[in-house]
């Protein structure tokens, strides 16, 4: 297999300032594509665009709401402007809050829904629009294991990682015909200032999160980084309309 080039393309990654959205964003560029970074707070993101020309690729930082729409759509339309086009997309942005679902509020739903899957299917549509006239393209969501196995407490992110998956699957199917791949990655706990206050939580990390891995490890930022660059280079041209776990085994079991 060639190594991974990415070579004269141009990125746009969603919650890009820290976690996986910064891992993915450095390993895309270190494989040689310009990066757009999609942000709420742009000066949060104005070390990592450094970091990114430091190593001789172009950087954007755009900033994006991915709760509000028109602030997608424009943000799309000023990384087209600055940097010619978008060849990869890679929706990172989501979240979800623990509560028991007898507990669980519209607000919360609604907020659950609005930043995980209703950004990722706006954000893809406008960036396939352009894909589209460019004849072609790579998506790739940031699904979760939590939208392959249920976790107790979690049921509305679960639900809308589940969807991202299944909307992958459906993108993937009606995009190929413009040679837009749809693929994921659906990581387990990853070492993230995120996921920091759970996993400070010894008997929950070594006995939940390490026990049930096959692994018996938490996963890190640059390990989800590594898969998402391997979806969006030509090495996967075959591989579209897939959830690719990346979860030490979680699901296997």
């Amino acid at each position: 297999m060639q190594p991974t080039t990415l070579t004269g393309s141009v990125a746009l990654v969603t919650a890009a300032s820290r976690g996986i959205g910064r891992a993915v964003a450095l390993d895309l560029a270190a494989h040689g594509a310009d990066v757009a970074l999609g942000v709420r707070d742009p000066e949060a993101a104005a070390g990592l665009a450094d970091e990114i020309r430091a190593i001789g690729r172009r950087a954007a930082v755009v900033a994006m709401d991915v709760t509000d729409l028109p602030s997608c759509r424009a943000a799309v339309d000023a990384v087209v402007t600055e940097l010619g086009t978008i060849d990869v997309l890679v929706n990172n942005a989501g979240g979800g809050i623990v509560e028991d679902a007898l507990d669980v509020t519209e607000e919360h739903f609604d907020t659950v829904w609005a930043l995980t899957t209703k950004s990722t299917f706006f954000v893809s549509q406008y960036v396939a629009r352009h894909m589209r006239t460019a004849g072609g393209g790579s998506i790739v969501n940031v699904a979760s294991q939590a939208g392959l196995v249920a976790l107790p407490g979690e049921s509305v992110y679960c639900l809308s990682k589940a969807a991202v998956i299944h909307l992958t699957k459906c993108l993937a199917v009606e995009w190929g015909q413009y040679g837009i791949r749809v693929n994921a990655v659906a990581p387990t706990f990853i070492e993230t200032d995120g996921t920091a206050p759970a996993l400070s939580d010894a008997a929950f990390r070594t006995d939940t999160v390490e026990r049930i891995a096959a692994l018996h490890r938490i996963g890190q930022p640059e390990e989800v980084a590594a898969a998402v660059t391997f979806l969006a280079g030509e090495g996967a041209s075959l591989v579209t309309g897939t959830a690719l776990p990346i979860d030490g085994g979680w699901t296997a079991r």
